[in-house]
């Protein structure tokens, strides 16, 4: 998003609001190519029978320099002569279509649109299907939207970034700290949102966008903000976490754009850095689509960041580096500039504009009247938003993602029928709505609150507790203990909101805010019956307290579950769903943060200077609740399947045979290797010895061979959800693609393939695979 500059984005906003006014009076009116406009319906550019190249050659050829400079920012400027209508570039779809973008208004036929759960809970689910229905649903809504005149289709989501620290307060936007689940949502969700299309028909539904590259994971913390750091990454964590999302979304997901970041990437600004844009987003991944800045980062690394000395040569810096699109008016203010002092071509700007009006065209947005041009889309309609289906689909989500983390004796479910006498809810997030979806969020088509979900099921008694999450005093203790005292249950609902953590603002650490612990306690003390605590919250906190506490029975995390997120977290406490849920971010306790400075970039522990290391791969101390955790009201048994491959054989050509080094065991490049199809497949039987049905998230861990210390302690190589009714066994295949997920990555950043023993775990289960190298025609001398 924006800058701390307010007025640039009010600026936005202001002449977002007066486009959206004007499409709002009746249907969208084509953007271009007006059927009634005699002078340009023939052009080449508007003839949908021309190839796209052709018609983007076309249009770039009939502008002026000066038109061409006003193409190049956000709120893209209208060229009347060719019947072209201005342009907001920036909507968001983080989780359901959003108006944090000015390009997205809600008001008249549209007055919401479905909030989903936060992303950070989402992941929680591991369901890439249910990754992208969501997607699919929320680019329905948004063209139904669009149709209406009320969003564009050019949306800025998902942030796809890793979870590296657990203070970072854009956490929750983001599918947790592991690089193969937040590559494998960044590309279910994309396909989701921009529609699948037949064999070489590549139009979009709607261009989604993978933000922000790369290394951006530090808002504000201990005086350094995103504008003015410098993220010193080596190339082995470059190549092994921050970008494997992003590759995941161009290559797999064919993302119509990528996102550069504020900050900078060992000392260049990721909006001026022609590897990072050029060489390999545009280069080595081959992104048919644009690059754009975050908002107003070209501007950030000229005035902030001091990295050029003149305006001029900050626009041709970032027009050569590969960046295509300025959110914020830098490149319109001073590219024609910098053209004139031969700073930058035009050629240049040609193939930055290239690649915008590109995706436009594949949007259908120079095809004339959509009714009439035959595109897919153009009847989605205000029926389409906030219908039942979209509404039961949030509802399903928040309930795939809550997480139970303790469940003793067990006390939950909560049953209605013995529970009959009121249930205290208690709890300042007890009674939350809008705190429910999370940032990057729009209107919701309706909430339902924990205690209205509750009441849904049993009569309660309410009470706050706390008079906000900052819970700064005991004031409304007593009668919140009191009713503890005398209720057949107690349900706590705490945790933070977006006070505590958000954009701009991480978090100073990881224990609950103010005095909620405190009442937590004092609750548990008083309350008669069994007590839950549910967690509303982005990143992790430490509950350690609770956790070891034996009158808290229970303990759920529902991260932001999104509109329908107290209806959900009502049926997982009275059992109407069976939690499946798994934590895609290791929890750690407070301690973990000593000496733990968010401006340390490197993932892998270094005891010499006592660093811990970060994520669950490469940290090996005490946790609250490791990544992956999450129980159910089953139990489920996992065996590895007899016919389970024990070897398998690395066809490496024989030119490459010498290449085999040893680190500790034999390894070889993957670029060496014949990866093509080379795939494991992992046969896995799973029982639900529990007598009610479940879902069951299978998670495949992998050792690597060797003890060597840059290696990942274990690395997740696949996941897979799997429903088993009560008593019931299903055989599951898990695919486990060899080069892809049992490789390592080096400390010069080249990824290899260990020889030998990998342990693999998936549960309660383990397998061991061997992996040899097998030579290829041999070239003797």
């Amino acid at each position: 998003m924006g800058r701390n500059g307010v007025g640039f984005f009010c600026f936005l906003l202001i002449l977002g609001a007066v486009v959206v006014a004007a499409a709002a009076e009746g249907r969208r009116r084509p953007f271009a190519c007006e059927p009634h406009d005699s002078v340009t319906r023939t052009l080449p550019f508007c003839r949908t029978d021309v190839r796209i190249e052709d018609r983007v050659k076309d249009l770039v050829g009939r502008l002026t320099l000066q038109e061409k400079v006003k193409l190049l920012v956000n709120n893209a400027a209208a060229v009347p002569r060719l019947g072209i209508k201005s342009y907001e570039w920036w909507s968001e779809a983080l989780h359901g279509v959003s108006n944090v973008g000015p390009g997205t208004r809600f008001g008249g036929e549209f007055p919401g649109a479905t909030s989903f759960p936060q992303v950070i809970t989402t992941a929680a689910s591991f369901n890439e299907s249910l990754w992208e229905e969501i997607g699919k649903v929320v680019s329905d809504e948004a063209r139904a939207m669009y149709n209406g005149g009320m969003a564009g289709l050019t949306f800025w989501s998902p942030n796809v970034n890793i979870f590296r620290d657990p203070r970072w307060g854009r956490g929750q936007e983001t599918p947790g700290e592991d690089p193969v689940v937040a590559g494998r949502y960044a590309a279910s969700y994309v396909r989701g949102l921009q529609g699948t299309t037949t064999d070489g028909d590549d139009r979009l539904k709607v261009a989604a966008c993978c933000k922000h590259y790369t290394a951006y994971d530090l808002d504000n913390w201990g005086g350094v903000d995103r504008f003015h750091f410098n993220a010193k990454v080596s190339k082995q964590d470059i190549e092994d976490t921050f970008d494997v999302p992003f590759r995941s979304c161009v290559m797999h997901g064919k993302v119509a754009s990528v996102m550069c970041s504020y900050n900078q990437v060992n000392g260049i600004p990721t909006c001026a850095d022609p590897k990072l844009l050029r060489g390999t987003v545009r280069g080595a991944w081959r992104l048919n689509g644009y690059i754009v800045s975050d908002c107003d980062s070209v501007g950030v690394f000229y005035d902030s960041q001091h990295y050029t000395s003149t305006p001029e040569e900050a626009a041709a810096d970032a027009i050569k580096a590969g960046l295509d699109l300025d959110c914020g008016p830098f490149l319109g203010l001073h590219t024609e500039n910098a053209v004139q002092r031969g700073l930058v071509n035009e050629a240049e700007i040609n193939n930055a504009l290239s690649n915008t009006i590109r995706v436009q065209m594949r949007l259908g947005m120079f095809d004339g009247e959509p009714s009439l041009s035959g595109h897919p889309y153009s009847n989605l309609s205000p029926n389409d938003v906030c219908n039942p289906a979209n509404q039961e689909l949030a509802l399903e989500a928040a309930r795939q993602g809550i997480v139970l983390l303790k469940n003793e004796g067990p006390v939950l479910p909560l049953s209605p029928q013995r529970h009959h006498h009121p249930i205290a809810v208690i709890g300042p997030n007890s009674d939350a709505t809008v705190t429910m979806i999370g940032n990057y969020a729009g209107v919701g088509c309706r909430y339902t609150s924990p205690l209205q979900g509750i009441t849904t099921y049993t009569r309660t008694i309410h009470q706050p507790g706390c008079a906000d999450i900052a819970c700064r005093d005991d004031n409304l203790f007593g009668s919140a203990i009191e009713a503890a005292r005398h209720a057949d249950a107690t349900v706590m609902v705490m945790g933070l909101d977006q006070s505590v953590e958000a954009e701009f603002k991480d978090r100073a650490g990881l224990l609950l805010p103010g005095r909620q612990q405190e009442l937590i306690l004092k609750i548990a003390e008083a309350s008669k019956g069994p007590v839950i605590l549910i967690l509303m919250s982005g990143g992790p906190i430490d509950v350690s307290f609770a956790k070891s506490n034996p009158r808290i029975g229970a303990i759920l995390w529902a991260g932001y579950p999104g509109q329908a997120g107290g209806a959900a977290i009502a049926d997982v406490v009275f059992g109407h769903h069976n939690p499946g849920g798994k934590l895609p971010m290791t929890w750690y306790p407070q301690d973990y943060l000593n000496n733990l400075p968010m401006t340390a970039m490197a993932m892998r522990s270094d005891p010499q200077r006592n660093y811990p290391g970060r994520t669950y791969r490469f940290y090996k101390g005490p946790v609250v609740y490791p990544f992956g955790h999450g129980i159910s009201y089953t139990s489920f048994a996992h065996v590895v399947a007899d016919d389970t491959p024990k070897i398998v054989p690395i066809p490496v050509d024989g030119r490459h045979h010498s290449n085999l080094t040893t680190i500790s065991s034999k390894s070889i490049r993957v670029t060496h290797a014949r990866c093509s199809r080379l795939s494991l497949i992992l046969n896995i039987d799973v029982k639900n010895t529990g007598a009610r049905d479940g879902s069951q998230t299978l998670l495949v861990f992998s050792t690597p061979p060797g003890s060597d210390h840059w290696m990942p302690h274990k690395q997740l190589v696949a996941f897979q959800k799997v429903k088993v009714p009560a008593r019931g066994r299903r055989r599951v295949p898990v695919h486990i693609h060899v080069c892809k997920h049992l490789s390592v990555v080096d400390r010069a950043g080249i990824r290899r393939i260990p020889m030998g023993e990998h342990a693999l775990d998936i549960g309660d289960a383990r397998h061991s695979v061997s992996l040899q190298a097998h030579t290829l025609g041999v070239i003797k001398s």
